[in-house]
């Protein structure tokens, strides 16, 4: 039986992919930053655990706890909407520390024993911002952008030691936490001047024409970790999809 950890199973993405792993009868291994064992089935095939991507110290403990995985699926981000110029470096810096470096040190924290036997999967989601233009975007972009250079890399550089790594690109789904988990960083974010930009793609958002459900997900996801061919992306959700195909 296998076995996946997953960062940011709190809420969204990270929440239906733990689900739908456990449904497929995988070992999962849920990772948040403040545990919740409340929100997933209880089952002995289902562990909970804190992990906090940022830092090094967490990364160790959780992976010590987790013991021997097959599958790591980079899924905990943060995200920010607001225009560039009011936006700190000190934002900047923390998106990134989140959507960029915490899926690198993931990843290199696991590769040693994946190689070690010579299997493994890394599954990063990123984002359709990285196919087509999103305007008021540009730090959450540029961050997960980051990781699909990264992963197409690595995916090349892995293939010696039988060790996959994947990239799942979902489309906009209004229903996930991502204001709510990055609204404290948005504050002021929109100037004076960007108003009237702004005014429109706000609108548009709050109606989308097409959205990504969690299981669109989940399901990718799920079709990223047992891909044994050299499909790279996989684009979540009929947006995505569109995305991916006209690019």
């Amino acid at each position: 039986m296998k076995t996946a950890l997953i960062t940011g199973c709190s809420s969204g993405y990270g929440l239906e992919t733990a689900r739908h792993f456990h449904a497929q009868g995988w070992n999962v291994i849920a990772t948040m930053r403040t545990p919740r064992e409340d929100i997933l089935p209880r089952s002995e095939r289902l562990r909970v655990l804190a992990l906090d991507v940022t830092k090094p110290e967490s990364i160790a403990a959780a992976l010590d706890a987790a013991g021997s995985i097959d599958v790591l699926v980079n899924n905990a981000g943060i995200g920010v909407v607001g225009a560039f110029e009011a936006t700190s470096m000190a934002t900047v810096r923390e998106v990134f520390e989140t959507n960029t470096f915490g899926v690198m040190a993931m990843t290199q924290a696991v590769l040693p024993p994946f190689r070690a036997r010579k299997s493994g999967v890394v599954v990063n989601v990123t984002s359709s911002a990285t196919l087509a233009r999103m305007p008021l975007a540009a730090a959450y972009t540029a961050s997960k952008a980051a990781i699909e250079g990264f992963t197409g890399s690595l995916a090349f550089e892995l293939e010696a030691f039988n060790i996959r790594a994947k990239l799942v690109e979902p489309g906009y789904a209004p229903t996930t936490s991502f204001a709510s988990n990055g609204g404290h960083r948005m504050e002021g974010l929109i100037p004076e001047a960007y108003q009237a930009f702004a005014k429109p793609i706000f609108e548009a958002y709050a109606k989308p024409s097409a959205v990504t459900k969690e299981s669109d997900v989940a399901e990718a996801v799920w079709r990223a970790a047992n891909d044994t061919t050299g499909q790279l992306r996989f684009p979540a959700g009929a947006d995505a999809l569109a995305l991916a195909q006209s690019r």
